[in-house]
């Protein structure tokens, strides 16, 4: 699976979706009366356009599966669309071909932000973008409201540069959970998170670790019993964790992405990029007894509780 610039060999596989009333239904754009001339001009066009980039989602045979487009790109923003065939649906291709767009917007035009909205009707649409962990967009400003008057019941989505698409669901055993995150067009994201709601523990205390140089560890430790949420609101952090598990990593660059940490852990944090900050929220007060600074005794430790839990499995 790949993005390609259209070709005027896709115009008949266009048509094709355009007259599949599955697929358009729930379109803003009313595709029964294309024809094959309305393809292929519109594929000329796309050669030429600089403020809408339309481009080919294609198999590894080269063959036209759908389109995936930016559109009215400016200051440093465009709308994404994503369109595939009724036979290329649930075959990975339109996943594929946002990740593959988005990777483009963000590092070679250099955008900051894209976004995009469906009719809340469109429940195949929806239950994709919600579950990828697209966020909903509130302050839709109004110069891009009224390019879909008329049109009620939408549901608006963005993704800002940095974002983490790909977010794994856990890292050594460890929870990763996305902060709930309400992205604003053009003016940032605002993300929260509230202790026995979005978090599984009361939050008792919260720290966070600044100025730390590129390339510096720190960490070095595990804890017995205390639960933490760990979470990277600026720069980018590299979380090394270990337990019964494994030894595991995972980078922390997206504000909305976090790490919960509820069973006994090493961790070591580098900081990857200068000024990154490294935010903590934890289950209960700081106390020295709950520390394990020495790794053979962390070793040990885990050792000893993975003996006691096992043995007393058995016992019941």
């Amino acid at each position: 699976m790949n993005i390609r610039e259209l070709k005027l060999k896709d115009a008949p596989l266009m048509l094709e979706w355009m007259h599949d009333e599955s697929v358009v239904k729930e379109l803003k754009e009313q595709f029964s009366s294309k024809t094959l001339a309305d393809c292929e001009a519109f594929i000329q066009n796309s050669f030429f356009s600089k403020n809408n980039i339309h481009m080919a989602i294609v198999s590894d045979a080269d063959e036209y599966m759908g389109t995936v487009s930016l559109k009215n790109i400016e200051c440093q923003t465009a709308e994404f669309a994503i369109v595939v065939r009724k036979s290329a649906m649930h075959k990975g291709y339109a996943w594929r071909g946002m990740e593959l767009i988005i990777k483009k917007a963000f590092e070679d035009f250099g955008l900051e932000s894209l976004y995009w909205c469906v009719s809340r009707e469109n429940t195949r649409a929806i239950k994709f973008y919600d579950k990828h962990n697209f966020k909903e967009a509130l302050d839709i400003p109004n110069e891009i409201r009224r390019r879909y008057q008329g049109m009620d019941h939408l549901k608006w989505y963005s993704i800002l540069k940095g974002d983490d698409i790909n977010v794994r669901e856990s890292v050594a055993g460890c929870k990763i959970m996305r902060i709930p995150t309400i992205p604003t067009i053009n003016s940032g994201e605002l993300s929260f998170f509230e202790g026995n709601r979005t978090i599984p523990f009361e939050i008792k205390r919260i720290y966070f670790i600044s100025k730390v140089p590129k390339g510096v560890k720190r960490g070095y430790h595990s804890h017995k019993s205390l639960q933490q949420f760990i979470y990277c609101p600026y720069g980018c952090v590299r979380l090394i964790l270990e337990n019964e598990n494994g030894r595991d990593e995972i980078e922390l660059r997206d504000p909305s992405i976090g790490v919960l940490i509820d069973k006994p852990t090493w961790r070591e944090m580098q900081w990857m990029v200068e000024e990154s900050v490294l935010c903590v929220a934890a289950s209960d007060y700081y106390s020295p007894d709950d520390y394990i600074r020495d790794y053979d005794e962390f070793r040990n430790y885990i050792k000893v509780q993975g003996e006691f839990s096992k043995s007393d499995f058995e016992s019941k």
